[in-house]
């Protein structure tokens, strides 16, 4: 598959250039490059375990690469001291898997957590700026609510604005869609692509969901055992006969991405002492 040429430098807000990472002598990614331009939402999809979560924690500075290097807008991630990391992070927004609210936080507080905590504005202009983030997914109406009363969907919704507070450049989502019904699943993934325009944001979807993600993406990586097996437009990956993208897309069982985890032969692991 061929797929759509790159953009400029310029155009790109996240580049990840020739990077190997690894727990100890465990590879997880290795030697792997991708570009996220401004204003897109960019799908990174693959199996469990082939270190899309990774990839988010490079980009927010959780983790240093072995070598290569990630760059966010002109910045070099790696090189940031703690000041200027937390400088950065200020820029971006991050939905957790399952939402990772607090628990001891009503809806409305913890959507007002990081402008109380990043800005000197006043109580009745978080107020007015969390009520509006809450209206725009549907959620106004939940403001005092705890999280134990929430449904997934509703937790998930009070997570996304509350990664969208402070208007950032640059939001991430890990696994969005995981444990959601098919309602809430379309209404989360419509609010991801029109919260993304209306912000002028750019977003990094990592999930395995292949049909919901295919409806809102721009753009999209597929990944397996670390690597970038192949990448394109929505319609390069739909059309592609590449035999790894068929297996993902299709759902098949049989392809290049083995069922069983490397081990040596059953037989011989059964007649061990």
């Amino acid at each position: 598959m061929a797929p759509t040429p790159p953009h400029s430098a310029a155009e790109n807000l996240v580049t990840i250039d020739d990077v190997t990472f690894a727990y100890d002598s465990r590879v997880i990614l290795e030697n792997i490059s991708l570009k996220v331009t401004r204003g897109k939402v960019v799908a990174i999809m693959g199996a469990s375990g082939c270190g899309k979560t990774t990839l988010l924690r490079l980009i927010g500075g959780q983790l240093k690469p072995a070598s290569g290097n990630v760059q966010v807008g002109n910045l070099s991630v790696p090189t940031l001291n703690t000041a200027e990391l937390f400088r950065l992070r200020r820029k971006m927004g991050m939905l957790f898997q399952m939402g990772a609210l607090f628990t001891d936080m009503n809806v409305f507080d913890n959507v007002a957590f990081q402008m109380r905590e990043h800005t000197d504005l006043p109580e009745t202009a978080i107020r007015d700026l969390t009520l509006m983030k809450l209206h725009a997914v549907g959620l106004r109406g939940a403001w005092n609510l705890m999280p134990s009363e929430l449904s997934g969907g509703m937790a998930r919704r009070v997570a996304l604005a509350r990664a969208i507070a402070l208007d950032p450049m640059l939001v991430m989502y890990d696994e969005p869609f995981a444990g959601l019904d098919p309602i809430s699943l379309a209404i989360v993934g419509r609010l991801i692509r029109t919260l993304n325009d209306a912000l002028g944001a750019t977003s990094i979807i990592v999930t395995h969901d292949v049909q919901e993600s295919l409806k809102i993406v721009d753009y999209v990586y597929l990944m397996s055992d670390g690597v970038v097996m192949a990448e394109g437009t929505v319609a390069d990956i739909q059309r592609s006969d590449d035999p790894f993208v068929r297996q993902f897309v299709d759902a098949r069982a049989d392809g290049p991405v083995p069922f069983h985890y490397p081990a040596q032969e059953y037989q011989a692991m059964l007649m061990e002492s």
